[in-house]
């Protein structure tokens, strides 16, 4: 087999999902956790599988809101650290970090008592990343001060 040239990570970037074009999310890279997950609210079901969501695109920027229309892929069922189990809708999305876009699963949650906005799961790092632990932001920038998500 082929061996791919990864990219070295830290452990918070910033993402992009460039079909809902929505930029500068932050991510934390949780090499504990299989599936990704993303912050939203208003999770709506249309017809068709089809779901109605808005992602929270920045913590400070509440009202910072992006409405996508997905496919569930299929709904789960997840367990927290703390044991909770809690079923949730997962889709698939387009993300981009540094020079890599890949196409990954995520699964739809509140994480409003998180600091980032998206964590990003081991199979969404499957072939592409190595994370070093010391570093943060190494294919993004941090946000400046005041700025809030695009």
């Amino acid at each position: 087999m082929p061996h791919r040239m990864k990219r070295t990570i830290g452990w918070r970037e910033r993402v992009e999902f460039p079909d809902w074009k929505i930029a500068g999310v932050e991510a934390k890279i949780d090499t504990g956790a299989r599936t990704s997950a993303l912050h939203v609210d208003d999770i709506t079901e249309l017809s068709d599988k089809m779901i109605r969501f808005n992602v929270v695109v920045s913590r400070k920027g509440l009202d910072n809101k992006v409405a996508v229309r997905a496919k569930v892929v299929r709904i789960t069922t997840v367990r927290s650290s703390s044991g909770h189990q809690q079923k949730r809708y997962v889709v698939e999305a387009k993300i981009k970090m540094g020079s890599v876009t890949k196409v990954i699963e995520t699964s739809l949650v509140s994480r409003a008592t998180m600091t980032c906005r998206m964590l990003i799961g081991r199979k969404a790092l499957d072939g592409d990343f190595l994370v070093d632990t010391s570093e943060k932001y190494v294919l993004s920038q941090p946000r400046k001060k005041g700025e809030r998500g695009k």
